[in-house]
């Protein structure tokens, strides 16, 4: 069972390679804001959709100032082939290795047999990480089924770029 990444706290500094050859910085500082949307692999349809959805609002997110990217355990190949699929220009990156999904506190599934899943996946998960690294908003799924609505993603990655929205879920009991 992986460790939840609290509200507030660094990111970890993963960086991994895109399908577009360039490194994608999951955690640690940035410029800019950015939301980072991991999803299941290839063979999960679900995802597919979504981020297609994703991409057709990536314009609204980049006039905020606000960068996207999809991470995914795949491998090179498999990424490319869910890039085209999903009609994806956003950043796809790949390789996210189960070290990295625990260190993310995310879910971790079990490959299929007979599908495209051929190692271990994460589930989805969603992180806003300010431009210190630091996770603003954090959404983590066990199944593609419970994704955030992508106007509240938006809205909310808006609250807290342009009003200081502060991190919440930090209260101890």
């Amino acid at each position: 069972m992986s460790e939840k990444l609290s509200a507030g706290a660094v990111v970890p500094a993963i960086t991994l390679p895109t399908v577009a050859g360039d490194p994608a910085p999951i955690g640690g500082t940035a410029s800019r804001w950015r939301v980072v949307f991991v999803y299941r692999g290839l063979h999960c349809g679900v995802c597919k959709s979504y981020l297609a959805r994703l991409e057709g609002r990536s314009a609204e997110f980049e006039a905020e100032g606000i960068d996207l990217i999809a991470v995914s355990g795949d491998t090179r190949e498999q990424a490319v082939t869910f890039a085209e699929a999903a009609g994806l220009t956003i950043p796809v990156a790949y390789g996210l290795s189960v070290e990295q999904m625990q260190a993310l506190g995310l879910y971790i599934s079990a490959p299929f047999v007979n599908t495209d899943a051929i190692r271990p996946f994460p589930e989805p998960g969603l992180f806003l990480v300010s431009p210190e690294g630091r996770a603003h908003m954090i959404e983590i799924a066990s199944s593609p089924f419970m994704r955030p609505d992508l106007d509240l993603v938006l809205r909310g990655a808006k609250m807290a770029r342009n009003d200081g929205y502060p991190v919440r879920g930090t209260m101890e009991a």
